[in-house]
């Protein structure tokens, strides 16, 4: 797989069916696929739907691997972010109007190249999330992550793999390690218009 990152024009579609299949929803409809979305919509990727009303947040549901094509990732997400959330409660049409849709989108997940020592010189703090894979675990950590605890590469990718359930020292032995991206898209005001966030 290939790393790809979206453009504007297929983020802002990202948000709108985020939205269109919340309000079909709340109108007892089945959601429905949008026309003349990109291609690219059918790669597999990872992807948060994040809901806010008045600043705060009102649900954030998402699928950090890429089991799925974006499309139904985004459509799935939009629905258990405003319905499955067990912090909060269902979303309501009436709330619905006045919340911003934020979708953020996850780069295809891009192998680190051999040997394992090169690894750190790979990862750029603040730019790139980590995932682990070694037989059936797996362990995902978002960019923003990095930064927040202050992980320099080498403790990211220990972390990384103690998220998977690994020894820390697994991506030196045999795990497979991947960078990914984040891209985030929110509406300005509700069904406003919509921009990138720049991390």
């Amino acid at each position: 797989m290939s790393k790809y990152h979206l453009l504007k024009n297929e983020g802002i579609m990202a948000v709108k069916l985020a939205r269109q299949t919340i309000e079909a929803m709340l109108n007892n409809e089945t959601p429905k696929r949008m026309e003349n979305l990109p291609l690219n919509f059918q790669e597999e990727r990872g992807v948060f739907v994040t809901l806010t009303l008045d600043g705060e947040l009102r649900g954030c549901i998402g699928y950090p691997y890429p089991i799925m094509s974006f499309e139904k990732a985004v459509m799935k997400a939009a629905i258990s972010a405003a319905f499955e959330d067990p912090r909060f409660f269902p979303v309501e049409k009436k709330d619905f109007k006045k919340m911003i849709v934020e979708v953020t989108a996850l780069t295809i997940p891009e192998e680190l190249e051999p040997p394992f020592m090169s690894y750190a010189n790979q990862i750029q703090i603040g730019k790139h999330g980590l995932m682990v894979e070694y037989q059936e675990n797996r362990g995902l950590l978002l960019p923003q992550v990095a930064t927040e605890h202050g992980f320099d590469p080498v403790e990211f990718l220990c972390q990384t793999c103690i998220k998977a359930e690994l020894i820390p020292m697994a991506w030196k032995y045999g795990a497979k390690v991947y960078r990914i991206e984040g891209q985030i898209f929110h509406e300005v005001e509700p069904e406003g218009e919509i921009v990138e966030e720049k991390l």
